[in-house]
């Protein structure tokens, strides 16, 4: 070989050398995460009331409906949060899905030229769209409440192309990682050993590389905002292990920066008073809230009755009780329109924290409907702050099952919701004073009529046409043509 080529190879292969350990120094240095407003900022519950939420020092209630459940990947997301909050809606729900249902959703994983994905190298453009939600929904005060894991994408048809396959990434074989090409079942047979990889399960540590490496990387975009939740799973049946392994696993991240993380699990049972959702209820220091979505597929007095002994029973150790999906939509597979609104209601009035409108087709998402139920329960928070007042059915009388639901602070303070027309009377006795009346038409979002009622007896509330109804009762101030709102 010639000299010079010998100098050169020394010197291609010293600045190669160079090269990689600068690449290595960079990928192991960690930029310092800094937070987003101050730590007084961040939502947790209400120390006034521990059963709604604190946002910015202030307390809030949580209204959402949206059009999709992995909100990050839709096109024209600014838009769509522009149309939430001018109808006063503060509340959506992310989950970190990436199943290609309506070809704009992208995986989180590169994809290589041959086909295969990466699990070692990200896509940014999945990270980027991520991101780009958490910016927008914190400008416009919404709160996020992002789901970790969901079921859905890891079983029947969309397992097959998904990058964690292992016959569709570089990373592992099947013998390696233990997952197997197809799982045909519905996720709720628990056959997908995706959901039993960590150290406190099967230790699979092969598959859970990657989920981890995927969780920090969500966290790390994600904690530093003051406007997030985190639900472990979409109604999940699985082993109890897998939530309470992430829930802490988050914990703990969020921890290491001088913050707190407020994380639930959701489990697919209908019956919220079952012993299944008492994998959440009964670990408070681990569970700072609750999400009983489920419920939303009772009705009736069923719906509102699970609710109260569930808020009963967490009395003790009160926390925020959420509710981010509600179904019932027509043409949908878990009941009609009027079974959503009349769900999202009696939630709402029946003490819930957060109430959202699952999306199409399953909910009504945030169509006319949905806007208008957001925009009246504003009106009827103006008048009658949620967190001041307590379900009060036993204040009214001459009540037929889902005819009515009462929430109240009893002498100045009462909010009343019919499903339908109806009529019942309100027990004001031993109570004094005089009392303003204003309806709220749910299915147009605006103040009906309004009437002067004097206390002291039980006072008949009969609704002033057909359809859904809100009221607000509020005592008038003493000299004064207002009445107390709260």
């Amino acid at each position: 070989m010639h000299p010079f080529d010998v100098r050169q190879l020394i010197t291609l292969v010293v600045i190669g050398i160079s090269v990689s350990c600068a690449m290595a120094a960079a990928t192991q240095r960690k930029e310092p995460i800094r937070l987003v407003g101050s730590r007084a900022d961040r939502i947790r519950p209400y120390a006034a009331n521990p059963r709604y939420w604190q946002y910015k020092g202030k307390p809030v209630l949580l209204l959402g409906g949206s059009k999709d459940d992995n909100l990050f990947q839709i096109p024209g997301l600014r838009e769509h949060l522009d149309q939430m909050s001018k109808v006063g809606a503060n509340y959506i729900r992310n989950t970190m899905s990436d199943r290609p249902d309506f070809g704009f959703e992208v995986y989180p994983f590169l994809k290589r030229a041959d086909g295969k994905y990466d699990l070692e190298q990200w896509n940014p453009e999945y990270w980027r769209r991520f991101s780009e939600m958490l910016k927008l929904t914190y400008e416009r005060g919404i709160v996020v409440q992002i789901e970790v894991w969901d079921r859905f994408d890891y079983s029947q048809a969309r397992w097959p192309i998904h990058p964690y396959n292992p016959k569709n990434n570089v990373n592992y074989t099947a013998e390696q990682s233990g997952l197997k090409d197809a799982y045909p079942n519905h996720p709720g047979a628990n056959d997908q050993p995706f959901f039993f990889t960590t150290p406190d399960q099967r230790d699979n540590k092969v598959v859970f590389r990657y989920q981890q490496r995927a969780v920090d990387e969500m966290l790390r975009r994600s904690l530093p905002y003051p406007n997030i939740l985190y639900c472990m799973d979409n109604e999940t049946s699985g082993d109890e292990k897998w939530g309470a392994f992430w829930a802490r696993y988050i914990k703990q991240k969020a921890g290491a920066l001088g913050v707190e993380a407020l994380v639930t699990e959701m489990w697919d049972d209908w019956d919220i008073t079952s012993n299944t959702h008492l994998r959440t209820l009964d670990h408070p220091d681990l569970y700072g809230f609750a999400d009983v979505s489920q419920n939303n597929q009772n009705r009736g007095e069923t719906h509102w009755e699970r609710f109260q002994r569930v808020r009963d029973y967490i009395a003790r150790r009160p926390r925020p009780i959420n509710t981010v999906k509600t179904y019932g939509a027509d043409g949908g597979p878990f009941g009609a329109t009027s079974d959503g609104l009349g769900r999202w209601w009696r939630h709402l009035i029946g003490g819930a924290a957060a109430v959202r409108f699952h999306r199409p087709p399953s909910g009504l998402g945030l169509s006319e409907l949905a806007m208008a139920s957001i925009r009246a329960g504003r009106l009827l928070e103006s008048r009658v702050k949620p967190w001041l007042t307590a379900p009060a059915n036993h204040l009214l009388n001459d009540r037929d099952p889902d005819e009515a639901y009462l929430t109240a602070r009893p002498g100045d303070l009462y909010a009343i919701f019919f499903p339908r027309a109806g009529s019942v009377g309100l027990n004001l006795s031993g109570v004094k004073g005089s009392f303003t009346l204003r309806w709220i038409d749910v299915t147009r979002g605006v103040w009906g009529p309004s009437a002067g009622v004097v206390a002291g007896s039980v006072v008949p509330i009969s609704t002033p046409g057909d359809g859904m109804w809100a009221a607000t009762i509020t005592k008038r101030d003493p000299g004064s043509r207002r009445s107390s709102g709260g």
